[in-house]
């Protein structure tokens, strides 16, 4: 039996064609095998579709011999933490992020909410739920149930002193998704008021499908955040391991300058730390490591890569301009709670807005944005502009896909979708925004006409 949902770091798939049942059976079944599982957690997310494969996959899991600790509905990284606090051997957590509404899937980590990725063992874990030759066990395994939520949103309140925040106003736009039931939870702890918007979940997505990426999917928070004189808007994807901001304009702030923002957080409380980001756009992210002693460590784009990145430097922290924020006390896991509570926090103690947080950034290193362009044969693009700036450039790296810098005045990053044929363009320059859109442009002209 071939399946086709395994991806490059977890499974997506549409349901019932390439996810189904005996699919996720499958999948528990391959899981429990293939790590000798004893105790495993599992979870799903809001999805119509996800209690009933969780059931198919916690039957596949207890069948290899498992027992299975179910936490309900959740967020992703609520298994990352289950796996991370709990004595289990791995997590699987039902959820198919901000795909379509007919799509479904799974994300994996092993002990101690270590990914498990199509490097380290998902591929074997699709050839043995392939096969279906399971290896006979000598009992079957047990299902408890157990609501983890509250130790989980005492560690998320580590990450602040709730004696020092103030009452901001904040608009929180969960998209019907997952987000809406943990803000609930936190609100209790926190002096700020929250304007909710879309945030009863609801799988059948009647706002759309929770991703803030897409520019139509921002309006709603906008309109809130203007309409109520609110000091930030925040929004998260379906499985909330995302989460992206607005300043009290309304104005969308670029997932970079959060990841210069975090850092900044971090190494404030521990100067000299390392921290780890993608390639697309780094100068902000190294500026400020450099402010404060810090070591910037850059890591090929992906969640497996970045935290194995951070395991093996230690980094305090890693952020990705895609809104994928990682934390060491998370056991290097990516979380879409943890980064608004420290940005919160640190307008509280500065008495600032948003804006003036980001706006200096902003200024010293104006970007693009990613700006995704579909080509036939995206390779060809890519050297025909490596071949075209090649003389001019200071700097070519290709950690991931291709980086090419121009003294202190600009750069890029040029990378192929891992599962579409698009190619991604990021540009920034050094104050100098009419040079970075001007470059931009030019960059673009050549993409298209390849």
């Amino acid at each position: 039996m071939k399946i086709s949902c395994f991806k490059a770091y977890d499974v997506r798939g549409r349901v019932p064609d390439q996810l189904n049942d005996d699919v996720a059976y499958r999948i528990g079944r391959a899981y429990a095998q293939f790590l000798n599982a004893k105790r495993v957690a599992v979870g799903y997310d809001i999805r119509l579709t996800s209690k009933t494969l969780c059931d198919a996959l916690t039957e596949g899991l207890t069948d290899g011999g498992a027992d299975v600790v179910n936490i309900g509905e959740c967020g992703t990284e609520q298994i990352y933490f289950a796996a991370k606090e709990l004595a289990v051997d791995g997590g699987i957590v039902v959820t198919a992020s901000h795909n379509p509404m007919d799509y479904n899937g799974m994300k994996f980590v092993r002990e101690g909410a270590k990914p498990i990725s199509g490097d380290t063992g998902l591929f074997d874990i699709q050839a043995l739920a392939e096969q279906g030759d399971f290896a006979e066990v000598e009992k079957k395994g047990s299902v408890s149930r157990l609501d983890h939520s509250e130790a989980y949103i005492q560690h998320l309140l580590t990450y602040v002193n709730t004696a020092q925040l103030k009452p901001l106003k904040v608009v929180v736009n969960a998209g019907n998704g997952g987000a809406g039931a943990v803000v609930d939870l936190l609100e209790q702890h926190l002096p700020f008021e929250f304007i909710k918007v879309h945030h009863e979940a609801n799988g059948h997505f009647p706002n759309g499908v929770p991703n803030p990426l897409l520019e139509e999917n921002r309006q709603p928070t906008i309109d809130a955040v203007v309409a109520n004189n609110a000091d930030l808007g925040i929004a998260w994807d379906g499985d909330f391991d995302r989460c992206f901001f607005f300043d009290s304009a309304g104005r969308f702030i670029e997932g970079y300058y959060v990841v210069g923002l975090l850092a900044e957080a971090f190494l404030l409380k521990q100067p000299g730390s390392k921290i780890v980001h993608d390639p697309r756009l780094t100068w902000n992210t190294i500026e400020v490591a450099h402010r404060y002693n810090g070591k910037a460590i850059m890591s090929k784009t992906g969640h497996a890569f970045i935290k194995e990145c951070m395991r093996h430097e230690d980094a305090i922290y890693g952020g990705e301009m895609s809104a994928h924020h990682y934390f060491k006390d998370f056991a290097y896991c990516d979380s879409g709670m943890i980064p608004w509570l420290l940005i919160t926090a640190l307008m509280c103690q500065r008495n600032v807005s948003l804006a003036s947080l980001v706006d200096e950034c902003m200024l010293a290193f104006p970007c693009s944005g990613e700006i995704n362009t579909k080509l036939e044969d995206p390779e060809a693009a890519i050297a025909q502009i490596e071949s075209t700036y090649q003389s001019a450039a200071t700097s070519v790296d290709r950690t991931d896909g291709l980086s090419m810098s121009f003294g202190d005045e600009w750069r890029f990053n040029l990378r192929m979708s891992n599962t579409e044929p698009v190619l991604r363009l990021n540009v920034e320059s050094k104050a100098d925004t009419a040079l970075m859109e001007a470059k931009r442009d030019e960059l673009l002209a050549i993409i298209t006409s390849a």
